[in-house]
């Protein structure tokens, strides 16, 4: 810290005092009775509160009402020009009960006005924000609050301890200094340790609470208010709230749409509100003062491991993610500088991540003091809104017949003729027999060009029975569909599905019908390890042997020893490895990804006339429709809108109907589904129960349950 002295008196008013920053180096003399300078860190309890009276009285008796106030109480109380240090919410801006939100670069007070905490505190816990300042003007000056051990800055840890000595106190973090007993060899008594805050608002001594008749001289807000502001318009002030449209609700989803347009412009906002949503959620759970161990991986590359303690309902953590690593307060000066660097998640066990560097040189001999960053990335929903925009303006993207129906429009029935081998009979070579209703819904997909496939619990929608082991399930539906929509020799089959475990387990089966597979990982999952790795496009490109890929063998190598290519050898080796994926894209007969990855550059120049989405339910409508508008023709989608739909976080989003699936609106546009009736999976008294009560007593137990008594 620079040691800048802040007199808060005349210097010479014999009971004036300073406090001032000062470096770390000069503790030892400090505590041996130095020049009485004072850390911010360190306070003189009994002064400072003798000050906080004095300055207190001066603000008050200085306080010209009639001059700043128009009169009168509540909304219209509040001066026509507050000063920039103004709560933002109340508009008190006394420089001792106001503090400042780092993140956000706002103020707040410390008074609770007519809700349960205090305003600072409010705004820490609905933002998801932890590090505060004090006013430059304050009795305490400017400064970051922070543990005197480890810079940690997070004021939800923060506490203090008197000495036993003198009367000042040290700040220090509850983890992990004072567990750690950090001070122990200082004259620190560790069982006075208290937090700064207390009762949902910060202590006195620190930050003043505004005496009754100032919060009466302020503006009044209430906790739905300070909802409306934090959750749905962070950036706006109580003022703009009163504006018309301001809180408008966003237009509903419909069943039926003029065009593809009115189709954009409903949807657009909705996908904009989860994108902010899921953005605001995502970077605000940086966790601080995280102790990380370093491994070496098999591929030689850097492995941060650490503890996520994300209690969060809203944050989602899965393998892929990106994930900032920095090094912070006195960490950062161990080291020697600031560093920061990036990798992805590569594996998660409970809450400890294993997260894999992107750059080689990282701080191993630091293991704590880091702060951890999750980073956000628009992909998913920047896809989204470009499938609905091409779905608009694009005639070429799907066809009329698809098109039409997507938007609830009467078009008359078309049908497919099926040939070769699905003409004759529709057993599939790896895959056990289908039952009855299984061979009507393969054979029902293969005439139609919209079908959906519902699937009970259990049914065999993507899995059924092997005649080996009566308890193994193995998808054989959706692999058989896929495998005769090969055979049609209408081009390559895109298979999707939401979640990477659902594509990885199609991916098998679908593999094992002798078909030429490939599964699309996005970049970022390349280092996960996944069931279907061989299959995978980026290992298929590390097996090349062919005598014309030398030269890519050579660079990848080269990449892998040094970590990094010249400028001249990384373009060679990008161009190389985009042909090499584009030979080995066109020779696949089907390809796997997720939704949101058929969106993926790498597809851009593919046309896809045979689409299946497994899982579709639980995918939200524009998530769907990126691979459907890759060229569609023939779309096939397997799934239950009886279970639990899309998973949408953004309270506003999911009321205006994003959470409903395109499969759920085709049903209530009386899209008729193909149900699978055999129930597989529970015993048959656990079955009767949801048979009855969701599907009518259509499903029924299989006759392999006789086998099990």
């Amino acid at each position: 810290m620079q040691s800048q002295p802040m007199h808060s008196q005349q210097d010479n008013d014999p009971d004036a005092f300073s406090y001032a920053f000062v470096e770390q180096d000069e503790e030892d003399d400090y505590l041996k009775g130095g020049d009485g300078n004072v850390d911010m860190d360190h306070i003189h309890m009994q002064q400072m509160q003798l000050q906080m009276d004095q300055l207190s009285s001066t603000l008050m008796g200085n306080l010209d009402l009639e001059d700043d106030f128009e009169g009168g109480h509540g909304m219209d109380n509040i001066p026509v020009q507050l000063p920039s240090h103004a709560c933002a919410y109340c508009g008190l801006h006394d420089p001792a009960s106001v503090v400042k939100c780092v993140s956000t670069d706002k103020w707040f007070c410390n008074s609770r006005g007519n809700t349960s905490g205090s305003h600072i505190v409010q705004h820490l816990v609905r933002s998801k924000n932890k590090e505060v300042s004090l006013h430059p003007d304050s009795p305490l000056g400017e400064t970051i609050l922070e543990c005197y051990n480890c810079g940690c800055r997070n004021a939800f840890l923060l506490g203090f301890i008197p000495a036993k000595q003198d009367s000042v106190v040290v700040l220090l973090c509850r983890d992990p200094c004072l567990q750690m007993n950090a001070l122990k060899d200082m004259s620190w008594d560790m069982t006075q340790w208290l937090p700064l805050i207390d009762d949902r608002s910060f202590l006195p001594w620190l930050v003043k609470v505004p005496t009754e008749h100032e919060q009466l001289r302020t503006r009044q807000i209430t906790s739905s208010q300070i909802a409306k502001l934090e959750e749905d318009h962070p950036q706006a002030t109580l003022e703009d709230l009163d504006r018309p449209g301001v809180d408008d609700e966003p237009n509903s989803v419909q069943e039926h749409y003029d065009d593809g347009y009115q189709y954009q412009n409903i949807f657009g906002p909705l996908v904009k509100m989860e994108s902010d949503h899921d953005k605001k959620m995502k970077e605000s759970q940086t966790q601080d003062n995280v102790f990380v161990r370093w491994d070496i991986g098999l591929n030689k590359k850097k492995n941060a491991i650490f503890t996520s303690n994300r209690p969060d309902a809203d944050f989602r953590l899965v393998p892929g993610d990106e994930i900032r690593l920095r090094l912070g307060g006195g960490s950062a000066m161990v080291y020697g500088k600031d560093w920061e660097g990036t990798g992805h998640v590569l594996r998660l066990d409970e809450s400890e991540v294993t997260l894999e560097m992107r750059n080689s040189h990282v701080p191993v001999e630091i293991t704590d003091g880091y702060y951890v960053d999750f980073v956000w990335k628009a992909t998913s929903f920047d896809r989204m809104q470009s499938a609905m925009k091409t779905f608009a303006v694009d005639d070429t993207s799907l066809t009329g017949y698809l098109y039409h129906k997507l938007l609830g429009h009467e078009v008359e029935m078309q049908t497919f003729r099926t040939k070769g081998h699905a003409a004759t009979g529709l057993s599939v070579p790896g895959l056990p027999e289908l039952n009855p209703s299984q061979l009507l819904a393969v054979k029902g997909v293969l005439q139609q060009p919209l079908s959906l496939i519902q699937g009970p619990p259990g049914t065999g929608k993507v899995s059924a029975v092997s005649t080996l082991r009566p308890f193994d399930t193995h998808t054989v539906t959706s692999a058989s569909i896929v495998y005769h929509l090969v055979k049609q020799n209408n081009g390559q089959v895109l298979v999707t599905a939401p979640s990477n475990i659902a594509v990885d387990h199609l991916t098998e089966k679908i593999a094992s019908t002798g078909l030429k597979v490939v599964r699309l990982a996005a970049k970022s999952r390349e280092a996960v390890t996944s069931i279907v790795e061989h299959l995978t496009l980026h290992t298929m490109i590390k097996s090349l042997v062919s005598p014309d890929k030398a030269d890519l063998r050579k660079l990848m190598q080269l990449k892998e020893d040094q970590g990094e290519l010249s400028s001249q050898d990384e373009k060679r080796f990008k161009s190389l490895k985009r042909n090499a994926e584009r030979e080995i894209l066109q020779a696949a007969d089907v390809i796997c990804t997720t939704c949101v990855g058929a969106g993926d550059p790498r597809l851009s120049n593919f046309r896809f006339r045979q689409v299946l989405i497994d899982e579709a339910t639980q995918a939200t409508e524009p998530e769907c429709l990126i691979p459907i508008v890759q060229g569609a023709k023939h779309v096939v989608m397997v799934g239950d809108h009886m279970q639990l739909g899309p998973v949408v976080m953004n309270k506003k989003a999911a009321k205006a109907g994003l959470n409903q699936s395109l499969f759920d609106r085709l049903i209530r546009l009386q899209h008729r589904p193909f149900r699978l009736r055999v129930q597989y999976r529970m015993h048959p008294c656990l079955s009767e129960f949801p048979s009855n009560m969701f599907y009518e007593g259509t499903t029924r137990p299989t006759c392999v349950w006789a086998n099990y008594y």
